[in-house]
């Protein structure tokens, strides 16, 4: 699922930390000047309260009104105009607030207008030494993979283009040639990866965020790959010419590298949407943190005797558009388990051999099979069933590789398995639970079956799906329906 970066607030959160420390500045030496103490922030309330205020609007103006859309674009002029309307607006609501509290008149009008002129100053000097910053950093790339599909006449330009106005930050990781095949050349530093013919399956099994396609005017757009593209869950990018619309997908115009283009995408989540997932997101991950912390302190020694080694699993999985990523679970196998995985495969439940997973499985702690053949099972059947072994994935929500609510984050070598239109479900980063987890996991056995419900998931995502994917899971635990 693809958030604009015009629009992105997450991209731009080193900015509003900037301008909430401006403002608090501002705040504190207005109040120097006026009170000459700094203890009024501390001492007295409605100092304090209308602090507190203050950080709230300044953070809500940010994120509403967009004020740092195209940041990196605008000139000085415009710089200082857009720091005096949010100045405008944060004196206004000050007022406003202090107008309608009991004791606002006690609250000094000189710190008020002082603490505009200095935020004024502050916020404007410190927005043009970060974007200073952020230009020199700009050709060291981001956290984008970005690959570009062009021919050779253009590719030069196009990749010049990309890297000086790179306000999105991507690295650019290849460069696939419709025209010719020189794989393994580079072109302005960029390595060719692919010709037109393994395109797709080159861009299957790598970490590709987006793509970037532009063409000479005497070349037509590789429909076909785009088609494949769009199938894999791809952002795919396309320079404003001969574009036809894509019946099912998401269209919306904007600037990459300095082409106007029309961006493809399944689904796209706006910068409020985005927001409030990622808070639902932390304030999810610290109140699961906090519950692994509590589970630990039981679980862990018992893990410990009955297997000796690490309470904490540690695995490489596949996160976002195939960008690795480490995923903690408490251990609930012995330690050989993915040494005995390959002669369990023959019991696989999985009708393709693209997931893995067992009715009875003898890998987990305390899983036996008793000589009269009936089955025992022990603590690492347990926290599967109750799904305690699942709650360290918190931390990785916390960090960001994972959300709440997403889909089934996978090993590197299913991805390796995967057709055009498996690469689906890792458009999107992947949850502790979703919506195959939720629509009785235990019973579906065929693969195509579960792409098919986390491309419903991806295509219809909204914050009201998630929440009530949330409550049908806290409902299939309690109910002791199996692990999520």
């Amino acid at each position: 699922m693809y958030q604009k970066k015009s629009k992105g607030w997450y991209k731009h959160k080193d900015f509003i930390f900037i301008d909430l420390m401006c403002i608090s500045l501002a705040f504190l030496l207005a109040d120097w000047i006026r009170n000459r103490t700094v203890l009024n922030l501390y001492q007295n309330e409605i100092y304090r309260n209308t602090a507190i205020f203050l950080w709230l609007l300044d953070l809500c103006v940010c994120v509403i009104f967009e004020t740092y859309k195209g940041v990196l674009r605008r000139g000085y002029y415009l710089e200082f105009n857009a720091v005096v309307k949010q100045t405008i607006i944060l004196e206004l609501g000050a007022g406003l607030y202090l107008f309608s509290i009991d004791g606002g008149h006690f609250f000094s009008r000189i710190v008020l207008y002082l603490m505009g002129v200095f935020y004024v100053g502050f916020t404007y000097l410190a927005r043009l030494f970060w974007k200073k910053h952020l230009k020199i950093k700009m050709i060291e790339g981001g956290e984008h993979s970005l690959y570009i599909i062009t021919t050779l006449d253009i590719a030069s330009d196009v990749i010049t283009s990309v890297l000086e106005n790179n306000y999105n930050r991507y690295n650019i990781n290849g460069l696939i040639l419709m025209d010719c095949n020189i794989t393994g050349e580079r072109i302005s530093g960029i390595p060719v990866v692919a010709d037109m013919e393994h395109a797709a399956a080159y861009i299957c099994q790598r970490w590709v965020d987006e793509v970037l396609i532009n063409v000479s005017g005497k070349n037509e757009y590789p429909q076909k790959l785009i088609d494949e593209l769009l199938e894999m869950g791809m952002v795919v990018h396309l320079n404003l010419s001969r574009i036809k619309p894509v019946t099912g997908q998401k269209q919306f115009v904007e600037m990459i590298g300095g082409y106007t283009v029309l961006t493809t995408t399944m689904n796209y989540a706006t910068d409020r949407q985005a927001l409030a997932k990622r808070i639902m997101d932390i304030a999810g991950g610290l109140v699961g943190c906090l519950l692994t912390g509590i589970i630990f302190v039981f679980v862990g020694p018992v893990i410990y005797v009955n297997s000796p080694g690490p309470v904490f699993f540690s695995q490489i999985r596949i996160g976002k558009n195939g960008k690795p990523f480490k995923m903690y679970k408490f251990r609930s196998m012995y330690m050989d388990a993915e040494k005995r995985k390959a002669e369990l495969m023959a019991q696989n439940k999985m009708s393709d051999g693209r997931m893995f997973k067992l009715d009875f499985d003898p890998r987990v702690i305390g899983n036996k099979v008793m000589a009269d053949g009936t089955k025992k099972t022990g603590i690492g059947e347990f926290i599967r069933k109750t799904s305690l072994d699942e709650f360290p994935q918190f931390w990785n929500v916390l960090k960001g590789d994972m959300s709440l609510v997403g889909t089934r984050p996978i090993l590197p070598g299913e991805l390796e398995q995967y057709e055009l239109h498996h690469r689906t479900r890792i458009a999107i980063k992947p949850g502790i639970t979703g919506m195959w987890q939720v629509s009785g996991r235990s019973d579906i056995t065929d693969f195509e079956k579960v792409v098919e419900l986390d491309r419903k998931y991806i295509e219809n995502w909204n914050l009201g799906l998630d929440v009530k994917i949330l409550l049908q899971t806290v409902r299939t635990v309690l109910k002791g329906e199996g692990s999520v």
